[in-house]
């Protein structure tokens, strides 16, 4: 079983989110469990500071880093073991991606460190925590929101966690490719109809379309993911067919193909969706 444990100053912001939808069910089911952890709890005087003015000077304050110490410590007795992780949510972090996820999903314990203010003390980052991670090139306000994120697309990767155990297998950068478009009833909506291969009862047919979609839909719109996705001959010759299509993507992938020499050939020339009919 997976323990996930988060330190931070707004455990309610946490706690609420986790008990419901997908990870609410996997900890109720005894998958995952997750604790939420106050860092003030962890301060050493009587008026719980956890921060103080930065060294230096400049504005706003820093997380100090003894309480971050204190509830590592508390909660992995002996350090973090070869099972383990100590995450640091952090802007200057490795970019938190599926294969994180799953690497995460696999462990047997992994705590949190959500920050604050104007950032935490550089050794918790480079003495306590194990890695230091971001979700995205932006600026959050704290952690917490990030550390939601990372236990939703861990906990989600635990076997017995999904109703259907085959829909991990098949999101969107799981083989390094975004997902096919998805459809369902009504066939038809508002003049829009579903793409009438997939009313077929052809499999194999429905297979080869979605997986067609998938590569013509990371070309258009993450053509940067394509030149790391593992493809075979049969993914190529699925992108020669796209190759032939219309030219609506060239602007945008000789840009990429720039930046990302290895991209494969066959993105140079990309179609939009088919033409849904209708009825």
């Amino acid at each position: 079983m997976l323990s996930i444990d988060v330190v931070t100053i707004f455990p309610r912001m946490i706690a609420a989110p986790l008990a419901e939808g997908i990870v609410g069910r996997a900890v109720s089911r005894g998958l995952a469990r997750v604790g939420v952890h106050d860092l003030r709890d962890y301060s050493e005087n009587r008026h719980r500071t956890v921060d103080d003015a930065p060294f230096g000077g400049g504005p706003g304050m820093v997380m100090k880093p003894e309480p971050f110490f204190r509830a590592v410590e508390a909660l992995l007795e002996g350090g973090p073991g070869r099972d383990d992780a100590v995450a640091l949510l952090s802007p200057r972090g490795d970019r938190f991606t599926q294969k994180t996820a799953l690497r995460y999903a696999s462990l047997r314990r992994l705590v949190l460190l959500c920050g604050r203010y104007e950032g935490v003390d550089e050794r918790v980052g480079r003495t306590l925590a194990t890695e230091e991670i971001s979700i995205g090139d932006y600026v959050l306000t704290g952690g917490e929101v990030a550390a939601l994120a990372v236990i939703e697309a861990t906990i989600r990767l635990l076997p017995g966690a999904l109703g259907d155990e085959t829909s991990a297998a098949c999101d969107s950068f799981c083989e390094g490719l975004l997902d096919h478009p998805q459809y369902t009833r009504p066939a038809v909506f508002r003049g829009i109809a579903v793409p009438r291969i997939l009313l077929s009862g052809d499999h194999a047919r429905v297979r080869r379309w979605r997986r067609m979609e998938a590569l013509r839909s990371t070309c258009m719109r993450r053509p940067d993911l394509l030149s790391r996705a593992d493809l075979d001959e049969g993914d190529r010759a699925l992108l020669s067919e796209i190759e032939r299509g219309s030219l609506e993507a060239r602007p945008a992938l000789e840009s990429m193909r720039e930046a990302e020499p290895g991209m494969p050939k066959a993105c140079e020339e990309v179609q939009d969706h088919e033409p849904h009919g209708k009825s």
